[in-house]
């Protein structure tokens, strides 16, 4: 089936209702030089459905992923803030992030705990696993679509409130997140970027920052649902690994959690409200190695299932850029 606008239409892609668009191609090697000559026709694609997936490419190896996601996207971002550990290939080049296998990443934005997001996700499989993993996408739009209006009012009215506690033992560290170890530049990061901090008598560092939760698109205007409210909450934890972390940590110490902006806990039935709405808008497509993805962080969630076997799943983020209704206003809510 081909696709509407001029652009997208260049290239057939395969719409089916529980999978992401899929572009099926062949090229005669020079990957590279292919997608720099489709580059605009895939960014139409994305523009078009929020996500598209390339197969046939063949990517095999992390120079030629670099080279293809510059092509695509040109300069790559600096990931800041980072919940979870990544490996390092090149400047912007990224291992997907460090999380137990056995362990699903509900749907999320990248990054839209920041003031500076990305607006493109590019993703590339080396290495499929045997069972699961698949990087699963929703349609933002639909997800604020279907969930109840007293909650997103809410939410939209309030914003959300990410917590962290920053330890040795879980998630990000220091130098992960801000790029540095030293209390004066980790609190001059953190005043620049609207973020509440307190250092712990362990000399631990605890944060606070509210963002909006419902944005409208950069380019289109319209509301999405926009937020990591259910990924970094307790509630989204296995119950064994949530018992363990309040145990060593306290409810208060947690790596991350998330609240209502008005800083009141969201209860259990919230969060599994949330993941159910995901579910319900999920496609997905198991990945195969050499695949491409494409993914407007903005429009599209996307999470990563659990899985068993070797998964090498490369990530990059490009077009960084600070949407003007982060923060939750009095006003937000206004339709």
């Amino acid at each position: 089936m081909s696709s509407s606008s001029p652009l997208a239409s260049l290239l057939e892609v395969e719409l089916d209702p529980d999978k992401p668009p899929i572009l099926r191609v062949q090229t005669a090697g020079d990957v590279t030089g292919w997608a720099a000559e489709h580059r605009e026709a895939l960014r139409a694609l994305v523009s078009e459905h929020g996500v598209v997936l390339v197969r046939g490419l063949g990517l095999r190896d992390t120079d030629q992923v670099r080279a293809v996601f510059t092509a695509l996207a040109g300069d790559l971002m600096t990931e800041k803030e980072a919940f979870a550990p990544r490996q390092t290939f090149s400047p912007g080049l990224y291992s997907s992030a460090t999380w137990p296998a056995n362990q699903p990443m509900c749907m999320h934005h990248e990054l839209s705990y920041t003031l500076e997001i990305p607006g493109l996700m590019l993703f590339a499989c080396l290495s499929a696993p045997s069972q699961g993993g698949v990087t699963a996408v929703a349609d933002a739009e639909r997800v604020l679509q279907a969930l109840p209006n007293a909650l997103t009012d809410r939410f939209e009215r309030e914003g959300w409130l990410l917590t962290r506690s920053y330890n040795d033992e879980i998630g990000a560290s220091l130098e992960e997140s801000f790029g540095t170890e030293n209390p004066v530049g980790i609190e001059r990061y953190c005043r620049d970027h609207a973020i509440d901090f307190d250092w712990q008598p362990d000399g631990s560092l605890r944060t606070r920052q509210r963002r909006s939760a419902v944005v409208r698109h950069p380019a289109t205007g319209r509301r999405c649902w926009f937020n990591q409210i259910a990924f970094l909450n307790e509630w989204t934890l296995a119950a064994e690994v949530r018992e363990y972390l309040v145990d060593i940590y306290g409810a208060d110490g947690l790596p991350f959690n998330t609240r209502f902006g008005d800083g009141s806990p969201i209860g259990e039935d919230v969060v599994q409200l949330l993941n159910a709405t995901y579910e319900d808008h999920t496609r997905r497509e198991p990945w195969q190695a050499g695949d491409l993805m494409l993914v407007d962080n903005v429009r599209t969630a996307h999470s990563r299932e659990a899985f068993s076997g070797e998964r090498q799943v490369l990530v990059a983020m490009a077009e960084p850029q600070r949407l003007a209704d982060g923060f939750p206003t009095p006003e937000a809510s206004q339709r």
